[in-house]
């Protein structure tokens, strides 16, 4: 058996879970992997055997139970401290965890008209003034991260951390939905799209079968929100 055992949803579709994966997975020690299909008249029951909250992802760790995407990073950062997953400098750190912080409570427009969906790829939609102020806002942060952190690597703050594993579903968004960007944004989606753990959960994501209807956009649909 494993050390660590994280339970996770629908990969091409579960936000939430992409982000616990990948701090899971960044710690480098041996995991086991549960996959509950969301949406489906089992799926709550199944959630609970789990969580007491009913959610994915969760974190398992001998006794211990971690839920929560946030959560789940921070404890994984304590299982492997000598990885990269905050910056150390106050400024920066600071930031870091402000904009980690923002996109667990914010962009509501965006999480609720863009839901994540790998499998999905659309052009020409036209974005509500309320989605399009959220992906000016991530670029935003985006653009501040890079240029004023960013050196010595193509992450937001150089090298690949936690910051990076909050906004990873973000760009597999954009790249859904055909958002434009301006450049810095477009070389850090890249970046992240690029990254071995995140081809690895994208590979699984396009070999998935399950349709979420509420994650599909109608077809010939024009507007985003």
């Amino acid at each position: 058996m494993s050390e660590l055992t994280i339970v996770i949803g629908n990969k091409n579709y579960s936000s939430w879970s992409l982000r616990g994966w990948l701090a899971a997975k960044y710690t480098g020690l041996p995991m086991d992997e549960v996959k509950i299909d969301l949406y489906t008249p089992s799926s709550k029951a199944a959630l609970l055997k789990h969580s007491p909250a009913g959610q994915v992802p969760v974190l398992k760790h001998g006794d211990a139970l971690v839920w929560d995407s946030l959560a789940i990073i921070d404890y994984c950062a304590r299982l492997v401290p000598e990885k990269f997953w905050w910056p150390e400098d106050n400024r920066a750190y600071g930031f870091a965890r402000s904009i980690a912080a923002e996109m667990h409570s914010a962009f509501m427009a965006l999480r609720t008209h863009a839901p994540m969906n790998l499998r999905a790829r659309h052009t020409g939609l036209k974005l509500s003034d309320a989605v399009a102020a959220d992906v000016r806002r991530v670029e935003d942060i985006w653009l501040e991260a890079r240029s004023t952190f960013g050196e010595g690597g193509d992450f937001l703050f150089g090298r690949f951390s936690a910051a990076d594993m909050m906004y990873a579903p973000v760009v597999t968004r954009f790249e859904s939905y055909g958002i434009a960007v301006n450049d810095t944004a477009r070389a850090y989606m890249t970046a992240v799209m690029d990254n071995p753990l995140m081809m690895k959960w994208r590979e699984a994501a396009a070999n998935e079968t399950a349709v979420i209807a509420a994650a599909e956009l109608p077809d010939g649909a024009i507007r985003l929100g």
